[in-house]
């Protein structure tokens, strides 16, 4: 192992540069040069790199996004494309890949180690949370804290008009955030898409917290359940509340890393570099049960990571 390439896909996540950094200054301990591809699997298939030095990454473990950039790149969803990546890899004499993103990242990473002899190792980064083979991704502490901060402020205005805001936060498929979030905030109802939900029953839980004396409330649902704006009118028309709209979007993906969301990098980082070093490859690195391990990768992609829905059942009793 001499050479090692480096590159950041799918959507960003605070931490990335953090995890960036780690890379690089730990290969070069284990004197290995690093290549950082620009902007994802798209880098990859132009050929397109920076060498990356200990230098070269200083001043960056605060900041958001990724410095490697990143991109969707449809011509690696494609057979051609992806050999055009692993010849990319050879040209270069790249031994090792280390892709930094998500689930569908590595779906990816899975169709391109089956082409390169080079080892590929991913480390989860995504404020989804939906990677299977980790607890937690970085990432996703800075997108939930991010959440909290917003909807503390929402609640301040929820109870001084007595309204219901409905605060929509990021999953399009996955309901970790959301679940999460709406544990953390005190929210009266947690709406997520792996369980569908019936308005009856938000309707219900609504009156009957009216007839317990609460006159506003916080419901947290991630986007994929569907339509909060017609939830909302729902609401209104069904219990007379007034009930309003609050999208956090894209501000949970930025901002710099919490110290949580920086340690993971720090951890992940040097555990797929040694992977490397001891010519392991095609893993995901994860934390499980508080232990730095990894699985295979094509194990990670294959397998779905199953959402607590026992914390759901801790919110309903702690939301009385």
């Amino acid at each position: 192992m001499k050479k090692i390439g480096l590159i950041t896909t799918g959507g960003d996540a605070p931490g990335m540069n953090a995890a960036i950094r780690a890379v690089v200054r730990i290969a070069s301990s284990r004197n290995l040069h690093v290549l950082g591809f620009m902007r994802g699997w798209e880098g990859l298939i132009n050929n397109v790199f920076n060498p990356l030095t200990p230098r070269s990454v200083s001043g960056i473990i605060q900041l958001g996004g990724t410095i490697l950039h990143t991109t969707r790149c449809p011509e690696f969803e494609t057979p051609a494309g992806i050999r055009k990546a692993a010849e990319t890899l050879a040209l270069n004499n790249v031994d090792g890949l280390i892709v930094i993103g998500g689930d569908g990242s590595f779906r990816g990473a899975c169709d391109l180690s089956k082409e390169t002899e080079a080892l590929i190792i991913g480390i989860p980064a995504t404020i989804d949370n939906d990677v299977f083979g980790t607890d937690e991704t970085i990432g996703f502490d800075t997108a939930v804290n991010t959440a909290i901060e917003e909807i503390d402020k929402i609640r301040d205005t929820a109870i001084s008009h007595e309204r219901i805001f409905i605060v929509e936060v990021m999953g399009r498929e996955r309901g970790f955030i959301a679940l999460t979030v709406g544990l953390t905030v005190g929210a009266e109802i947690i709406l997520v898409p792996e369980e569908k939900y019936k308005k009856e029953e938000v309707f219900k839980t609504l009156k009957e917290n009216s007839a317990k004396g609460k006159k506003s409330g916080i419901i947290v649902a991630a986007e994929g359940v569907g339509d909060t704006r017609e939830l909302a009118r729902d609401i209104e028309k069904s219990t007379g509340v007034e009930a309003r709209i609050s999208v956090l979007g894209y501000a949970q993906r930025g901002g710099s890393p919490t110290g949580r969301s920086r340690l993971l990098a720090n951890l992940f980082a040097n555990e797929a570099v040694n992977l490397l070093v001891k010519e392991q490859g095609n893993r995901v690195v994860g934390l499980q049960n508080g232990q730095i391990t990894s699985i295979s990768l094509e194990k990670s992609c294959k397998s779905r990571k199953p959402l607590d829905f026992s914390l759901l059942t801790l919110a309903d009793m702690l939301a009385t």
